[in-house]
């Protein structure tokens, strides 16, 4: 079972991938194509609404377990090169980079090309990833690409057995009422183990439910294990009271304010104090104010790149999260959005 999101620019190829490798599904800021044959199943994530909006990137990149990164003939743009900023600032393990539109150009050129994404990735998580070459009019290489993909989610696979004792945590991303059943929700079992009839909460309204039932790709399940996408029959909660991003769990942190740990891309210019950056945690976001800027123990007016800080952010509304959650800092004024990450303090 293995999840993939499709990312790179709007004329990158990435759709015309996407709807190779499984049947559309759902559609939203994000659209989901399934796949299932002799057991192995596969639902590959497009970023629809990306670049208009970067929130479709990062919830496809949270809703998977790896990536792959579409680069046409043209070469990288500078949304190419954010989504490599994402990839890395995410700290993302699992990856391919397809060079797409392979019929239209010379094999002297995509050598020239796969050369110098090699030299933009130097450095970042992407930099040991794997290459392969793709048509578009004949989709020559897909068998080898769905090979690769699947290879990649049994190493996965073998991790997240890791991740089964660990307390259960589902990241929603749909949500809706089914007649006979109630509300139903979507998403993903990023750790742990959960059963029919587990009594958990809904973070960050705290509110307490019941699995009254768990499917996995449309088939019914006692259980499921970490890694899994998950629909869930939900009991004592309506669809209504149920966001993106909201978390099941047996116990969440629920904050306004949030103080963050923080490392800056090198791509980036910093922030300031009374500066408004969009923080992103899982599925979550809101607007964050810069209170206050520590380096090396003393208060400063500006964040750059060059050292660690710490950063009060005032928010706007209840988040939930635990302790290891990477925060992701953006600026949605700036070329390249993304700004760089933290840990809560």
């Amino acid at each position: 079972m293995t999840t993939v999101a499709i990312i790179g620019s709007e004329q990158s190829g990435r759709t015309s991938l996407a709807s190779k490798l499984g049947k559309k599904g759902n559609v939203s800021d994000i659209t989901m194509y399934e796949f299932s044959k002799s057991g192995k199943v596969l639902t590959a994530i497009d970023v629809f609404g990306y670049p208009k909006s970067i929130k479709p990137l990062l919830t496809a990149l949270n809703l998977s377990d790896m990536a792959i990164l579409c680069v046409s003939p043209k070469g990288l743009d500078v949304y190419a090169g954010e989504c490599i900023v994402a990839l890395d600032i995410l700290d993302y393990k699992h990856g391919l980079i397809v060079l797409t539109k392979s019929d239209t150009s010379y094999s002297y050129a995509l050598d020239e090309l796969k050369n110098k994404i090699k030299k933009i990735t130097a450095g970042t998580t992407l930099e040991k990833w794997e290459y392969i070459s793709i048509s578009t009019t004949s989709f020559e290489g897909m068998e080898e690409l769905k090979e690769m993909i699947f290879a990649i989610g049994e190493r996965v696979d073998e991790e997240n057995v890791e991740l089964n004792n660990l307390p259960p945590r589902v990241i929603i991303d749909q949500c809706f009422n089914v007649t006979g059943i109630g509300c139903v929700a979507l998403g993903v079992l990023s750790q742990g183990t959960i059963h029919t009839k587990d009594k958990m909460n809904v973070y960050p309204i705290n509110k307490p439910v019941e699995i009254r039932s768990i499917q996995l790709h449309d088939v019914d399940a006692k259980n499921a294990l970490a890694g899994s996408r998950v629909g869930l029959a939900l009991k004592n909660i309506q669809s209504k009271e149920i966001e993106r991003g909201f978390i099941v769990s047996e116990k969440e942190i629920i904050n306004v304010d949030i103080t963050l740990n923080c490392i800056l891309s090198k791509f980036t210019k910093g922030f300031s104090v009374g500066d408004v950056l969009h923080i992103f945690v899982g599925l979550q976001s809101f607007p964050g104010r810069v209170e206050n800027i520590i380096v090396n123990g003393e208060d400063v007016k500006h964040a750059d790149p060059s050292k660690e800080c710490t950063v009060r952010f005032s928010g706007s509304k209840e988040i939930a999260y635990s302790i290891s959650d990477r925060f992701i800092l953006a600026s949605l004024d700036e070329k390249q959005r993304f700004v760089g990450y933290g840990f809560p303090e």
